[in-house]
């Protein structure tokens, strides 16, 4: 482990320091920014009135709209003059959310970073081939940073430049690969273009984040890398990549705890829900100084866990996101997760991976379409090949989540490949 002591600490004494920090970094959050102030006020709340973590359900939520608002240094609780670095959200829907960081914000960046690698037994021999974004997207900086702490050499590759990538792949050694499970895919299709057996590659760990992805796209990455894939998660919001991982166990991604307070919430009732139960996680920066935030809703769906994990940390866990309470689809009154409908589409032979939802208003309801690559040799056959596979699909959707949708099986690389987050979902609908 990279830090035995805060990963391994007894549960009494972890509450104990997260009890401390939640109450220091409420009162840095209230004497610093308005916005905080403010919202504490609403809710008859102050920070002295946090006397143990159960109090936490009283405090104001945080919405990433809150931070579109208050663009771009409106919730930065320390002036710019203290803030080395700043990052910011994609902004594909509106402003981007803008996120500042002080020296020890890096530091401790870096450290949960190191921590994640360790989860991989990833050290100063490995050579990290990172391939996640570089820029505002804190992707790429994030895991340089950690990577270089452990003393690997580090390979700043960033998106796209797929024959680039696999020409270093081959020639640098790379023994660990960082970017999303959709651009893994991705690279593993173009080297199995290539005629390179993957087992020639070094590569044996990836660390796999930024989009929610299934069990079987994990099963297909590793088959066709041949290598151990690794669940991580993070929100520019809160840090960036680095506030939780899964390790070689993979029963669940331990969250650093010490620095990230977890809670999962009813996503309506916004009640907070016990281990076990699925719902809304909300996390409260501990430990942030440039932007903290306190109970951030990040609308992303899972469980946590606090039973014993083997590897002997004592860090709550959650299980792999399985979609968002903000991206899930209702069709015909049922819901549906694209995550849903990925795990189905990897289980059938005859298609690929790589995959579009296309949802159109018909009538006065929603529908949604399925656009799915189809196998080379599957297209090779022709059109009643790929009407096969279609029905196939079909199916498998009707069966498992209930629903009719119409599903259009295209030849291989009819879909745009993403360097980065994979578009999943286009929606048609008119704008009200």
């Amino acid at each position: 482990m990279w830090d035995q002591a805060h990963e391994t600490m007894p549960r009494e004494r972890l509450r104990a320091l997260q009890l401390e920090r939640l109450r220091a970094v409420a009162a840095h959050a209230c004497e610093r920014i308005p916005f905080y102030r403010q919202a504490f006020q609403r809710k008859g709340m102050a920070p002295q009135d946090i006397r143990s973590l159960e109090d936490l359900r009283h405090l104001p939520f945080t919405v990433k709209t809150d931070l579109r608002d208050h663009y771009p240094f409106g919730l930065f609780a320390v002036p710019l003059s203290q803030v080395v670095r700043t990052h910011a959200s994609s902004g594909t829907t509106g402003k981007p959310i803008v996120v500042g960081y002080t020296r020890r914000d890096l530091e401790t960046w870096t450290e949960v970073i190191a921590r994640t690698l360790g989860m991989g037994d990833v050290g100063p021999d490995d050579i990290v081939h990172n391939a996640y974004g570089y820029g505002l997207f804190t992707g790429g900086l994030g895991f340089h940073q950690g990577a270089e702490r452990i003393g690997c050499t580090v390979i700043p590759m960033s998106g796209g430049f797929t024959e680039r990538q696999i020409l270093v792949l081959q020639d640098f050694g790379s023994t660990v690969l960082c970017c999303t499970p959709s651009y893994a895919l991705n690279l593993a299709e173009e080297i199995q273009h290539a005629g390179i057996d993957p087992k020639t590659l070094k590569l044996r760990i990836g660390f796999f984040g930024a989009e929610p992805w299934s069990e079987q796209m994990r099963r297909e990455i590793e088959a066709r890398l041949d290598l151990v894939a690794l669940d991580l998660y993070g929100l520019t919001e809160i840090i960036g990549p680095g506030v939780s991982s899964e390790c070689r166990e993979r029963r669940g991604l331990h969250i650093f705890e010490d620095h990230f307070l977890v809670e999962i919430v009813d996503p309506v009732t916004l009640e907070p829900l016990p281990p076990g139960q699925r719902g809304e996680l909300v996390f409260t920066t501990l430990t942030k100084e440039a932007t903290p935030v306190i109970r951030y809703r990040t609308r992303d769906i899972s469980v946590l866990r606090d039973d014993p994990c083997p590897c002997g940390r004592t860090l709550t866990r959650m299980e792999k996101i399985t979609g968002r309470s903000d991206d899930m689809l209702i069709i015909r009154g049922v819901n549906v997760f694209p995550s849903q409908i990925e795990s189905l589409l990897v289980g059938v032979p005859e298609c690929e991976p790589h995959y579009v939802l296309v949802v159109r208003r018909e009538g006065a309801l929603d529908a949604l379409e399925v656009v799915v690559e189809a196998k080379p040799e599957v297209a090779a056959r022709g059109g009643a090949a790929l009407e096969a596979a279609a029905q196939k699909v079909r199916q498998k959707v009707h069966g498992v989540v209930g629903i009719t949708v119409g599903v259009k099986v295209v030849p291989p690389k009819t879909l745009e490949r993403s360097i980065g987050k994979a578009k999943r979902v286009i929606d048609e609908r008119p704008k009200t």
